[in-house]
């Protein structure tokens, strides 16, 4: 497994398909290797452009990750571009945590995004250097962060019905929902110390909207409302009882609503800074995955644009 001292590196290799491969990436911050699902560029004669394209709170393994409950591997082979997943971090908004929990364990996602897992990924794919990192839910904020993090490393960034606010009372209790309740997380505070601390206002996009100057932004949201074809029987989640029907409309109507609120702030607060953004804002849908499909589709051009790839 190595050392906390060893340098980032490619661990292991297995190959899935002609284009598909399951690589182990060594993280020194988090001393343990990082499971990491690859798709190479369709067209390799020359470097691609690489999407980092992150799960949301169940962290992709069970099920509950973009390439089983979306048609994002099979719409993604088509694209001059590289696509990474990295796999793990439920309930961890992809952050640098202060301190070890009991249940999430050892989380510093945010040092292994921003600085281990692209120059040792990038290196491997023989990838050209730009990048876009597109997140969903729970890491609809993450990778709002991530730029925020390190302005101008990531050519584009895209949030899909991602909560940009953490700081404020309404913001803080939604993640403490997404750690604890949803995550039987041990406690939120292991995350970014105390509420009234200041690593809640660090970690929080619409207060450091400013930092988001030089990168696209792309931001979808729906308003709550169900609606067809993916909040009725006829979606192929619900067909297949990835979720019963009940529970989406119930839950993943309010928690979208929720999402909006904040989507719309965002937005609201990046015209003020003068900063392009575009957003996707549904007149319905709740917060389910049919939907972000179809935003990974609709992003598709201009996630394309922005890194230099071609939007076949």
């Amino acid at each position: 497994m190595g050392t906390a001292t060893a340098a980032p590196g490619v661990v292991s290799v297995e190959d899935v398909n002609d284009r598909q491969q399951n690589v182990l990436v060594f993280s020194p911050a988090m001393n343990r290797p990082i499971p990491v699902q690859i798709i190479r560029a369709a067209d390799r004669a020359t470097p691609r452009p690489t999407m980092y394209l992150l799960n949301g709170s169940g962290g992709g393994p069970n099920e509950s990750g973009w390439d089983v409950q979306t048609d994002a591997v099979n719409f993604l082979r088509g694209k001059d571009i590289n696509v990474v997943t990295p796999f793990g971090g439920a309930n961890s908004y992809y952050t640098d945590w202060v301190r070890t929990d009991a249940v999430l364990g050892f989380n510093k996602w945010q040092t292994f995004l921003n600085e281990e897992l692209p120059p040792v990924i990038e290196e491997f794919l023989g990838a050209n250097g730009n990048r876009t990192l597109v997140g969903v839910s729970m890491s609809g904020t993450s990778v709002l962060n991530l730029a925020i993090a390190k302005p101008g490393f990531w050519n584009n960034v895209a949030s899909f019905s991602g909560c940009a606010q953490t700081s404020d009372p309404i913001g803080q209790e939604f993640v403490r929902l997404t750690v604890e309740n949803w995550g039987g997380g041990q406690s939120v505070e292991n995350m970014w110390g105390p509420r009234n601390g200041p690593l809640w206002r660090v970690n929080d996009p619409l207060v450091n909207a400013d930092r988001l100057r030089g990168t696209a932004v792309y931001l979808t949201t729906g308003s709550g409302i169900a609606a067809a074809p993916h909040d009725t029987p006829s979606d192929r989640r619900v067909q297949e009882g990835r979720i019963p029907l009940p529970v989406q409309i119930a839950f993943g109507g309010p928690i979208e609503a929720a999402i909006r609120f904040c989507t719309v702030n965002l937005a609201n607060r990046l015209h003020e800074l003068n900063i392009p953004v575009t957003v996707d804002d549904r007149p319905v849908g709740t917060h389910s995955w049919g939907y972000w499909e179809d935003d990974l589709h609709r992003s598709w051009p201009f996630l394309a644009q922005s890194v230099g790839s071609h939007m076949n």
